[in-house]
């Protein structure tokens, strides 16, 4: 087999291959068996039709055959011979495929960059320190406040922030009218139309309102979006937001505390390990960040698409799992890949950079670190390590798992080795 490789690009590499008549004839005559098992023409049984009637009336068979298992074999084994391992699918082209005669064509691959490693170690990043304040403490207890509020029936007008519970007939212009009864919202929290926000503020209950509304253009229901209507309401209850007081019974609510300064204290000590931790993180990235800094080089299309997939992909199934059809929203592909791309192309550079670093170093996670790992994750999903460890195997993701560990030890390598500065 010949193949010629020239270099079109950083990440782009042009196969020019070659199979001889040889293999080629095996491939045919392979193919001409297959197809004859299951040909079927009038006066023979199905697999006794003869090789000529075969090559005269199933020769588009016969050759389809060949394409399909010939090409892919002798692709695989040109990559191997000219030891480039492409990240995405070939790009065919000028394929010549004729019985008894050579197979050749062209193949256009995108590989991962050779990357020129130069020192890794004493980039410099600053690290800022800020402390957890009183006030910090403060908020975090305002929102476990927040947490424990109750609504209760109150004998006044509606205001913004009161939960209203209302019966009401939505009306689209052309559509038959929508009733709803019992509904409860929060005023001002926008789970309902603006102008139905406005109508009940002010509102007693048993009072009734009339006002027309418009639909947006991103309204959850497809048919509604820009279309006007008119809605009905009657105001049935109005509940204010009651939250805790701020002292020792609200504390001995929170769990075995005695009194509101336990409280501050364990709330003080999680935020410093919270905030420690977000230090460390970006403490981290900056040290990447530094390190990418240093070292130049492009990066396979492929896998910048392969990353905004992905992102789409989650994208579509959030919003499944919130009860749209992904398949109903008008999505822009060609502005959402464009925003994406820059953010997947930073992402791939830093994948492979730190793959890079980890195999001039020699990091590679133990049997120990792999099984540690798996051990966390079947806490997490409530379920044996030995059958989370056989999921992963059969999806793959095993594999992703060790890559997962081996980038993680290339950033504490990096960040043991930097100098940082407070």
């Amino acid at each position: 087999m010949k193949v010629d490789v020239e270099e079109i690009e950083s990440c782009k590499r042009k196969l020019a291959v070659e199979a001889p008549a040889d293999v080629v004839e095996k491939a045919w005559e392979r193919a001409y068996g297959r197809v004859q098992k299951q040909a079927r023409l009038p006066g023979f049984r199905k697999g006794h039709v003869p090789r000529s009637l075969v090559k005269l009336h199933f020769a588009s068979d016969v050759r389809r055959e060949v394409a399909e298992h010939l090409i892919p074999d002798v692709y695989r084994q040109a990559v191997s011979e000219a030891h480039i391992d492409p990240v995405n699918d070939p790009d065919l082209r000028d394929v010549r495929l004729e019985e008894g005669e050579p197979l050749s064509f062209v193949a256009i691959v995108e590989v991962k960059p050779a990357i020129p490693l130069g020192d890794v170690r004493g980039v410099e990043v600053t690290r800022k320190v800020v402390p957890i304040s009183d006030a910090d403490v403060d908020e975090a207890l305002e929102r476990m406040r927040e947490q424990y509020a109750e609504f209760r029936a109150v004998e006044r007008p509606a205001n913004p922030g009161d939960l209203v519970i209302v019966d009401a007939t939505l009306t689209p212009e052309g559509r038959e009218p929508v009733v709803e009864r019992g509904s409860e919202f929060v005023i001002g929290a926008g789970s309902v139309l603006p102008e139905i926000d406005h109508l009940v503020v002010g509102m007693s209950a048993g009072e009734e309102r009339h006002a027309g509304v418009r639909f947006p253009d991103d309204y959850r229901t497809e048919e509604l979006r820009g279309r006007s209507g008119t809605v009905d309401v009657k105001l049935t209850e109005v509940k204010e937001k009651v939250v805790p007081a701020l002292d020792d019974e609200f504390a001995k609510t929170l769990g075995d505390f005695d009194n509101l300064d336990a409280v501050r204290a364990e709330l003080k000590k999680q935020l410093e390990a919270q905030r420690a931790a977000d230090e460390k993180r970006q403490l981290e990235e900056s040290v990447v960040d530094a390190v990418l800094a240093r070292h130049e080089f492009g990066v396979p299309d492929a896998l910048v698409l392969r990353h905004v997939s992905h992102q789409v992909q989650h994208a579509r199934e959030r919003i499944r799992r919130q009860g749209v059809d992904p398949d109903r929203v008008p999505w822009d592909y060609q502005k959402i890949v464009a925003e994406l791309k820059p953010v997947a192309e930073k992402v791939v550079r830093r994948t492979l950079l730190l793959e890079a670093i980890a195999e001039r170093e020699g990091l590679a996670p133990s049997e120990a670190d792999v099984d540690a790992e798996l051990e966390r994750l079947a806490q997490a999903a409530q379920r044996p390590a030995p059958a989370v460890r056989r999921m992963m195997e059969k999806s793959g993701d095993l594999e992703a798992l060790r890559q997962g560990l081996r980038e993680r030890m290339a950033v504490d390598f990096l960040t043991q080795h930097a100098t940082v500065r407070e």
